[in-house]
């Protein structure tokens, strides 16, 4: 699986073993929204910060390959549905592998809603995608939530946890869960998963500095890094939150010290900067 893991360093930081994606999938779900107009700049902004991929459809290579500026993997989203939908929990597959290898894909995510009506289909077409994923030595993202009739709480650690194991039964290489809300809790999670485990963003949140609270509270746990879009797509400064995201992930850094960055008047690059030489001070 030599393939696998040559991909897998293009999304994981191989120092650190840990990752900050950048999800930018939201256009088929939700339409054009802010923060995503132009995917290009999206994509360059958090590029700059230190994001180690982006998540997007085939439109997001077609439309938003920026051809200059710092690299940053890319993995290729598989499975789509609107809100328009009547039951917008269910996530039919509009892409395969292959056309991913052939975008230039380092990996491939897919989304499956536990609990909801259409959950057997998801989970077939999750299954059928793995074993490709195997055949061809692509790295599978899966996204994980637990969304139906019998879900009574969707960050319930219970459903949670079994959520991540299912994605590492099933032969997943990440896995990207909810956030259970206390690094107690998401430990559980993280203990009960053979396979990196990050953390989604969810909706946008009243402060940075809740978001930053929860990726401390996940590196606590244990886990191995975000998938976060809106809470850094739509930041006042995308590069600067990344940037303070990835003082957490990968530099270890409290909430205190990451809030500086934000904080910061100075221009993007030098945030980018400083973090990164107090993150090489505290390995």
């Amino acid at each position: 699986m030599i393939g696998k893991k040559i991909r897998l360093e293009r999304i994981i930081n191989r120092d650190t073993g840990c990752t900050v994606i950048v999800p930018m999938d939201h256009g088929v779900t939700v339409g054009p929204i802010h923060g995503l107009i132009d995917m290009g700049k999206a994509v360059d902004q958090v590029a700059e910060g230190g994001a180690n991929a982006v998540i997007g459809h085939l439109g997001l290579p077609l439309h938003g390959h920026r051809g200059y500026g710092k690299d940053v993997g890319l993995i290729l989203h598989l499975s789509g549905s609107t809100s328009m939908n009547a039951d917008p929990n269910q996530k039919v597959l509009i892409s395969t592998v292959e056309r991913s290898i052939k975008m230039g894909a380092d990996a491939v995510s897919i989304h499956v809603n536990l609990g909801a009506e259409t959950e057997a289909y998801m989970l077939k077409d999750l299954g059928e995608v793995s074993l490709a994923c195997m055949e061809w030595g692509m790295p599978l993202l899966a996204m994980m939530y637990c969304r139906g009739k019998k879900i009574k709480n969707e960050y319930d650690v219970k459903v949670v946890k079994h959520a991540a194991r299912v994605a590492s039964e099933l032969g997943c290489d990440i896995v990207k869960l909810n956030y259970t809300g206390s690094a107690d809790t998401f430990r559980e999670v993280v203990e009960g998963c053979s396979i990196p485990v990050v953390i989604a963003g969810g909706e946008r949140m009243e402060t940075d500095q809740e978001v930053l609270q929860m990726v401390r509270g996940m590196k606590d746990a244990g886990g191995c890094g975000v998938s976060i879009g809106r809470n850094v797509f739509q930041a006042k400064d995308p590069t600067a939150m990344v940037a303070a995201i990835s003082a957490i992930v990968h530099g270890n850094l409290s909430v205190k010290e990451a809030m500086e960055i934000i904080k910061d008047k100075g221009s993007s690059s030098a945030k980018v900067k400083a973090v990164r030489k107090t993150a090489k001070k505290k390995q």
